[in-house]
């Protein structure tokens, strides 16, 4: 578990991406596969184009300011993910780049309350609360864990898992009604693999 006190920069913030990016890369198949039983199967697809995106973004113009990493990937999402993840997605790092804002190295505490404030900019736009099986099921219990990170990826991850019994109330998915009962919400699925990323680079 990382300290407090230790402090992250923006090519710790940048690092965090291109693990995500490496980790959706790879699951990308699982995910399709997800959002093929409750949504428009293409969740996988559309979150590998974006983040191969906000890769290539961070390396054409590189952000010395821990939010402006944050800010620049947000703003790829949103205009290469397609559907509801890019916006959502989108948001979740737009707040919490603009939580950071210019400064070059933030602590631990200060990446978790960012990170918070993203996770409810992603609430109020999707209008979601936790159990509405979204992928808010994944990120509000993992923000709770921080600045303890593994906790944290272990509490997406469960998060997640433990969207497939719940009925969706909110996307695409609410129109399935019952039939939503017994799928993993494929956005909630994305978002452990974001935590999980970003444990594996704080280590």
């Amino acid at each position: 578990m990382a300290g407090q006190t230790t402090e992250r920069d923006a090519a710790f913030v940048a690092a965090w991406l291109t693990a995500s990016a490496d980790a959706v890369r790879a699951e990308a198949d699982r995910l399709t596969e997800l959002d093929s039983a409750i949504g428009d199967a293409d969740h996988g697809n559309n979150m590998r184009r974006g983040f191969t995106a906000v890769v290539a973004g961070l390396e054409k113009e590189r952000q010395e300011a821990t939010g402006g990493v944050l800010l620049l990937a947000g703003r790829t999402l949103v205009s290469t993910v397609g559907g509801a993840s890019g916006p959502l997605f989108g948001t979740l790092l737009r707040r919490a780049g603009k939580a950071l804002g210019e400064a070059e190295r933030v602590t631990d505490a200060e990446l978790k309350e960012a990170l918070e404030a993203g996770v409810d900019a992603v609430a109020q736009l999707g209008g979601a609360a936790l159990g509405d099986k979204t992928m808010l099921d994944a990120l509000l219990p993992a923000v709770a864990e921080l600045p303890d990170y593994a906790a944290a990826a272990r509490a997406a991850e469960a998060g997640a898992k433990a969207t497939i019994p719940l009925r969706a109330h909110k996307g695409r998915a609410s129109y399935l009604g019952e039939r939503s009962v017994g799928h993993e919400d494929p956005g909630a699925a994305s978002a452990a693999l974001l935590l999980g990323a970003l444990f594996q680079v704080s280590r």
